[in-house]
C-alpha cells in the first residue's frame, strides 16, 4: 500500500509516522517551499501526548515543551474564579503539553525524514485534484519550482491540508468560506518572568467582551529561569467586517491593546505582555459546519481538513493526532484500503464532530460572562458571585471536550473514558 498525505502540518506528519510504524509506504507533500518553525503556542491533551509517546517522541517533547500543571480562570482584575489541575497533576498517565507549534512541527518533520527518508516530504508541491479508479488514485500536483503539473499515483490520498483544504474543496466544491463567530484573535509570544506555578495556563475575562489566554511554552526558557509566554487575545467584534482566515496576517498592537488597558494579574502585566511580542498575528475565530462524510472511496480527510473547530479546550492539534493514530491502525488491519478508511471514519467522525459543536457552545464562557455581569468591578469571594452548580458548569464544559476518551481503534485499549477519566 502507498499513501499520499497532502499537508505537512501536525496531523499530516503524525499520520506519516503512524503509517510508517504500521509498515505502510507514505509520501507527504506541502505547498510551501520550505517548512519553517512558524506559528505560536499549541496545547496537546494527554491522549494526544500518549500517541506521540507511542511513536518514541516522549523525550524530545519533554525537551521542548512545558507540562501544563493547572488551568486557572480569572476575571479582568485578577480575582480567581476557578482552577483545575491538568495533565499529570490531574492523574492522567501522560502530560498535557504546551509547546511552540513551529518547534513541534519541526520535530515531527525531522523524525519523518529520519525514519522514512529524506525525500519523504516534498515541499513546493500543491495538491490540485484527484481522479479515482477501482485500484488507485491519480493526484495532480503543481510543482512550484518547475511550474508544471505532476501526477502521483497511490492507493490512498489523505487530505491533511488544513482549514482551506484543497482536498476537501474537491469533495465539497460548493461549501464556501469558513464561518466566523464575531471574535477576532491576536496572538503572540513574549519572553517574560514565570507566573503562578511556572506551568500554569491562565484564562481571564470572557468571550462576551474580551478574553486573554496565557501560558508558557518553552522548556529551554524555563531552564534559564524565564518563561516564553504564548498569549491569545480574543475580542468580540460582531459589527466589524469579517476578514478571510489567514494564519499569517500580521496584527497591530494598537488594535488589540486598547481592549486590555489596566489588566494586570499576579505575575502578569498584560499590557507589557502584549507589547513585548516581536510579531503579532491576527486571525478570525472560524470553523466549518460538520460534514457527514470524510471518506470518498480512496480519499479521506484528517485534522482541520475534516473537522476545523474553534480553539477551545486545546483540541485542534490533539484531535488531528488522534485521527492519525486511528487512520494508520485501521489501514494496517484492512485487506482493502477502502475498508480501512471506512473504519477510520466510523471510529472518529461522530466524536470529532461532537467536539466541533461543543466548542461552539463554550459552556465555560457562559459562566465567565455571568461573573462580568454580576461583578463588573471585581469581587472578594467567588462564592458571592457564582453558585456551586455554576462553578461546576466550568469543569463540566471542559470535560465534555477535553477529558473524554476520544481515540477509538477497537484493538487499542482506551486510556481515557468519560466515566473513569480523572476529574
Amino acid at each position: 500500500m502507498k499513501v499520499l498525505v497532502a499537508g505537512a502540518g501536525i496531523g499530516g506528519l503524525t499520520a506519516a509516522l503512524r503509517l510508517h510504524a504500521e509498515g505502510i509506504d507514505t509520501l507527504v507533500i506541502d505547498s510551501v517551499t520550505e517548512l519553517l518553525p512558524l506559528g505560536v503556542g499549541i496545547n496537546l491533551l494527554p491522549h494526544a501526548t500518549a500517541e506521540l509517546c507511542e511513536l518514541g517522541l516522549g523525550d524530545a517533547l519533554a525537551d521542548l515543551a512545558i507540562p501544563t500543571a493547572e488551568l486557572v480562570h480569572l476575571d479582568r482584575f485578577g480575582n480567581e474564579i476557578w482552577r483545575e489541575p491538568r495533565g499529570l497533576a490531574a492523574g492522567f498517565d501522560h502530560p498535557q503539553y504546551s509547546v511552540h507549534r513551529g518547534e513541534l512541527q519541526s520535530l515531527l518533520a525531522a523524525t519523518v525524514r529520519a525514519r522514512l527518508g529524506s525525500e519523504a516530504i516534498r515541499t513546493g508541491m500543491r495538491f490540485v485534484s484527484a481522479r479515482q479508479y477501482p485500484d488507485r488514485v491519480c493526484s495532480t500536483v503543481h510543482d512550484r519550482a518547475l511550474d508544471r503539473a505532476v501526477e502521483i499515483t497511490t492507493d490512498v490520498v489523505i487530505g491533511a491540508d488544513g482549514l482551506h483544504s484543497a482536498v476537501r474543496a474537491g469533495l465539497y466544491p460548493d461549501e464556501g468560506a469558513p464561518h466566523w463567530n464575531g471574535i477576532r484573535m491576536w496572538r503572540g509570544i513574549t519572553m517574560s518572568q514565570p507566573f503562578l506555578t511556572g506551568a500554569s495556563m491562565v484564562m481571564a475575562g470572557s468571550n462576551h467582551t474580551a478574553k486573554l489566554v496565557a501560558y508558557p511554552i518553552s522548556a529551554a526558557a524555563r531552564g534559564e529561569g524565564r518563561a516564553l509566554i504564548n498569549w491569545v487575545a480574543e475580542v468580540r467584534m460582531p459589527n466589524h467586517t469579517e476578514q478571510a482566515a489567514n494564519w499569517h496576517r500580521i496584527g497591530r498592537l494598537d488594535d488589540v491593546l486598547p481592549h486590555y488597558r489596566g489588566w494586570r494579574f499576579d505575575g502578569i502585566d498584560v499590557e507589557a505582555l502584549l507589547a513585548g511580542s516581536e510579531r503579532i498575528l491576527e486571525y478570525p475565530m472560524v470553523d466549518r459546519d460538520p460534514v457527514g462524510r470524510w471518506v470518498f472511496d480512496r480519499i479521506a480527510l484528517l485534522g482541520d481538513a475534516a473537522h476545523p473547530m474553534y480553539p477551545i479546550g486545546s483540541n485542534g492539534g490533539s484531535q488531528a493526532i488522534l485521527d492519525a493514530g486511528v487512520l494508520a491502525a485501521e489501514l494496517a488491519r484492512a485487506d482493502d484500503p477502502r475498508d480501512g478508511l471506512t473504519a477510520y471514519e466510523a471510529a472518529r467522525l461522530e466524536t470529532a464532530n461532537a467536539v466541533v459543536l461543543a466548542n461552539r457552545d463554550i459552556p465555560a464562557d457562559r459562566v465567565l460572562r455571568l461573573v462580568e455581569e454580576r461583578a463588573p468591578q471585581g469581587f472578594d469571594r467567588i462564592a458571592d458571585v457564582l453558585t456551586e452548580d455554576e462553578l461546576r458548569m466550568i469543569a463540566g464544559g471542559y470535560r465534555q471536550t477535553s477529558a473524554a476518551r476520544v481515540s477509538a481503534a477497537p484493538d487499542r485499549p482506551g486510556r481515557f473514558d468519560p466515566v473513569t477519566a480523572p476529574r
